[in-house]
């Protein structure tokens, strides 16, 4: 009996251990390259938890638990960059491009969102904070103007899977005048089957 319990103990910590593991830009691409590509539904309002109300937009209500595509996420450039089309056929529609710094020696994996907002700040993965679980990219401050301004942009996306990867909740943390809005453009998603 404690042996089956020592066991038992030792596949919990594993599976803790993958939870919370860093991941690094290379591995983090690959995997956003598998689990992510294809289309995603709105989920219904019940469904969108710990939002701001982004999903109650009237361009983004009517997405609500249809089976119409609220995220499609695709490979492009050969395998060089994922593309997220987020809110697509909407006037809210926003592009982001994710890629490493180098496709062959992945050292730092980085992205671009062309934002509603009429910007498009940098990010860098954040390897510390990130896991299978939640992909978290940081505002480009050295190197993304918009990054260090007053003017009102996304500062960090969080992407967080569960479900086995068939539930997405997409964050994208808005900033204005250098400090963390009240509001954020916050959803849930399921993937189309």
């Amino acid at each position: 009996m404690m042996k089956r319990w020592m066991i038992g103990m030792a596949a919990a910590a594993l599976v803790a251990t993958a939870a919370t593991a860093e991941m690094k830009a290379k591995e983090a691409y690959d995997y956003m390259t598998k689990v992510l590509v294809g289309e995603w539904k709105m989920s219904p309002a019940d469904k969108q938890i710990g939002t701001t109300g982004a999903h109650l937009h009237p361009a983004v209500k009517r997405l609500l638990g249809t089976d119409r595509t609220g995220v499609a996420y695709k490979v492009i450039g050969r395998g060089a960059t994922l593309q997220e089309d987020l809110l697509p056929n909407t006037m809210k529609q926003m592009v982001t491009m994710y890629y490493c710094n180098d496709f062959h020696h992945c050292t730092e994996l980085q992205a671009t969102h062309y934002c509603a907002k009429q910007n498009h700040p940098a990010f860098i993965f954040n390897e510390k904070e990130s896991n299978p679980h939640k992909l978290v990219f940081d505002c480009d401050e050295e190197n993304s103007e918009v990054c260090d301004s007053d003017e009102a942009h996304i500062h960090h996306i969080i992407l967080e899977l569960s479900d086995n990867n068939n539930h997405l909740k997409s964050s994208y943390i808005a900033y204005k005048n250098g400090e963390r809005a009240s509001k954020h453009s916050i959803y849930h998603f399921d993937r189309k089957k």
